[in-house]
């Protein structure tokens, strides 16, 4: 159950988004369940409802118009929930707000439901073709096909009151609106503008939605939520708010009041190796920089040389070639991103492969593609078992789908090889790893110190299986295993 405003506190306000051909009426039945407890604002996006002779179709224009709304209602703490087409300009308003600008203060949450994505939205040609010729047909065909589009949009048949406010809500839409945003809105590229946002979401999908359910939110929308929780509700198509309205409320309003999710935990060295790493026996340089690379990664980091899918594609790919138990890890694909924007690298690298960011970014894509043509599900969709048998072919060179992605089958078997040599190196530069290997390299002099290396005074020099007094036992090793 969702908890009340503290008291004394004014309840959050929600500005609610539609979906294509909706208006703000849809959330009537989510507003009523919500009572008190919130705020709820729902908004007519320009061409739709209330707004239908309001101009901007964009992404952006539409942002604008509700930016303006946001500021004129300016409210201490609000929340902003985007139905599909209105779920990418939820977005576009989250990463404005999180970028600082004025007027936009006080964001604590976002509920995307059914969200079109950042990247362009996932939909069937022939129906997107369809879908613009009878918009501004006869009124016969449009009332017809508005109907269609409603009952082909629900997991079961909806009241009859609500399914006939939402076929009015798409007859009075503004054509040009309706058209706009099947050519040109729905297929805005925002991957890069919006990166990774901060601001704790909520991502709602119907189990019957076919285009925008829960395999397209997991691959393409949660990716850019740093702190997200995904609930799929059974047997509901694609609109929510109106199949579901006691349902999204509930889930709104515990959402409006939890609890900050804790931040991210790095990886724990034990006590022996953090006693070696401040010892005189390590040189300043060096321990600064392992200092560095222990500081717990950035849940909410932001890619530079990748985008947010590619980003959570690579972690994916990452955790099958270098498995992390527990919650305490290192996000080495961030730290592989973040070395790849600096340009910094190791000198060479395949002939056969672009520069290291490009490669890298031509290789996700196209173990993307793989997956969605030959196992009909985007990478991050498997389990596995199923992304184990991607990689697999990748190794080996057998990568189905030729010419159909952005490197062919020895170029993908090149990059694999660079990338296990990353994510090693990655790893073993942490000195959580070095511990659990029980490395004692990094303690081969320190600043000033005279001798350096190893050897047992009077002996010149360590015996197989001897170790020195200093040394670390390796973290990671048995009872009685010895881990040099």
């Amino acid at each position: 159950m969702d908890q009340p405003a503290p008291t004394g506190a004014p309840p959050p306000t929600v500005f609610c988004l539609h979906f294509l051909g909706g208006s703000a009426r849809e959330w009537e039945p989510v507003a009523r369940r919500l009572g008190g407890r919130l705020v709820v604002v729902p908004i007519d996006l320009p061409g739709f409802g209330a707004a239908a002779d309001v101009p901007g179709f964009s992404v952006a224009a539409m942002a604008d118009h509700v930016a303006a709304r946001i500021r004129d209602a300016a409210p201490t703490r609000w929340l902003i929930a985007g139905h599909s087409m209105g779920a990418k300009v939820a977005l576009a308003l989250a990463r404005r707000s999180e970028d600082g600008e004025a007027g936009l203060e006080g964001l604590a949450g976002l509920v995307l439901l059914a969200g079109s994505p950042p990247s362009p939205e996932p939909m069937d040609e022939e129906r997107r073709r369809a879908m613009i010729a009878w918009i501004g047909a006869e009124p016969e065909v449009r009332r017809r096909e508005a109907a269609r589009y409603v009952a082909n949009n629900v997991g079961a048949p909806l009241d009859p009151e609500r399914e006939a406010t939402a076929v009015a809500d798409v007859l009075r839409a503004d054509p040009a609106a309706w058209i706009a945003w099947l050519t040109d809105g729905s297929r805005e590229d925002w991957c890069g503008r919006i990166g990774v946002l901060r601001t704790p979401a909520l991502i709602l999908s119907g189990s019957q939605d076919a285009d925008l359910g829960p395999e397209a939110q997991g691959a393409l929308m949660a990716p850019h939520c740093a702190d997200v929780r995904a609930v799929t509700l059974d047997g509901a198509g694609h609109l929510l708010p109106l199949e579901r309205p006691e349902a999204v409320a509930d889930l709104i309003g515990e959402h409006a009041f939890a609890p900050p999710s804790p931040p991210g935990k790095a990886p724990v060295i034990d006590a022996a190796y953090r006693g070696l790493i401040e010892s005189d026996r390590v040189n300043s340089r060096l321990r600064g920089a392992l200092h560095d690379r222990a500081k717990p990664d950035d849940p909410g980091y932001r890619p530079r040389a990748l985008d947010a899918v590619e980003l959570a594609i690579l972690r994916a790919v990452i955790d099958r070639v270098l498995p992390q138990p527990g919650d305490a890890r290192i996000d080495i694909a961030a730290r592989i991103d973040a070395r790849l924007a600096s340009g910094a690298g190791d000198g060479w690298r395949f002939a056969a492969l672009p520069p290291d960011a490009q490669a890298y970014r031509a290789a996700l894509r196209s173990l993307d593609a793989v997956a969605s043509a030959a196992l009909g599900h985007p990478f991050l969709a498997l389990d596995g078992a199923r992304q184990d048998g991607v990689l697999t072919a990748v190794e080996a060179g057998t990568l189905p789908g030729e010419g159909s992605r952005p490197l062919d089958a020895e170029q993908m078997t090149f990059w694999f090889e660079d990338l296990r040599g990353d994510v090693v190196r990655t790893y073993l530069a942490h000195p959580a790893a070095l511990a659990r290997l029980g490395f004692s390299g990094i303690g081969a002099g320190g600043d000033g110190v005279p001798t350096v290396g190893f050897g047992h005074v009077g002996l010149g020099q360590v015996g197989l299986g001897e170790r020195e007094a200093w040394e670390p036992v390796a973290a990671g090793a048995s009872q009685g295993e010895d881990a040099r």
